[in-house]
């Protein structure tokens, strides 16, 4: 998440006190995002530092719980950079615990599931960006949307919608032995018609579907008109 140079106030937050808001990242990601940094010079790494901000939310205790760039933060704290610079989205820290969690939930800015997919309680969310694990299918479902899979989506936390559905469809020995077949399976299911849930998904549904969805909207149509009609006789029989 970019944000250009507007009216929001950044504040210098130490990278290794921000609190994250899910369990994992895709490691080969994280590698990559360094092997970039590694890259810079003095003044290009200043630059990256000032032109990319921490969203977060200020919590209980006024801890700041980033909502994005979790891989960078994570990337940049292997290389040693010590602060970052984080806007403050809002205010909760004077919230208690429960409902804390119950407003990040409904703001759709925490994903409490572990890297075999499975939801866990909020307590077990690392309290450092360097205790976030690695999910494989994380690192798949990125360089997927990059090979053009699917298409880049605003939708919260689409890569780990991706991630669940390339678990049922790729095996956990081929991700981890062979990166680049799995690649090339995961393409292959991108555009299936069981992918259509999915945010930036760019198959064709197929007829079926598209049959049942047509007889749906024309029995719609049926319903309104009948309504429509059911009116029009009441205000005759009123007059």
């Amino acid at each position: 998440m970019n944000l250009q140079n507007t009216d929001l106030h950044l504040i210098d937050v130490k990278l290794d006190e921000l609190r994250p808001t899910q369990l994992t990242v895709g490691f080969r990601e994280v590698n990559a995002k360094r092997e970039h940094w590694a890259s810079l010079d003095k003044k290009g790494r200043a630059a990256a530092i000032d032109s990319h901000w921490f969203p977060a939310v200020l919590g209980p205790k006024g801890r700041h719980y980033v909502v994005d760039h979790h891989h960078l933060g994570l990337a940049w704290l292997h290389e040693g950079v010590p602060s970052v610079k984080v806007t403050v989205l809002k205010d909760l820290s004077w919230l208690d615990a429960t409902i804390f969690w119950r407003m990040m939930e409904h703001n759709q800015w925490v994903h409490p599931f572990d890297a075999s997919g499975e939801r866990c309680d909020y307590g077990n969310l690392p309290k450092q960006l360097l205790g976030l694990a690695d999910d494989p299918y994380r690192s798949l479902a990125g360089e997927l949307r990059m090979a053009g899979g699917y298409a880049k989506d605003t939708t919260p936390f689409s890569e780990f919608l991706w991630a669940d559905y390339l678990r049922s469809k790729v095996s956990a020995a081929r991700v981890r032995k062979d990166f680049d077949d799995a690649l090339s399976e995961a393409l292959a299911h991108a555009h299936d018609p069981d992918a259509r849930y999915l945010p930036g998904w760019s198959g064709v549904v197929p007829p079926a579907a598209q049959s049942a969805k047509s007889a749906k909207n024309a029995q719609a149509v049926r319903v309104a008109e009948r309504a429509d009609m059911a009116a029009g006789k009441g205000k005759k029989a009123s007059k």
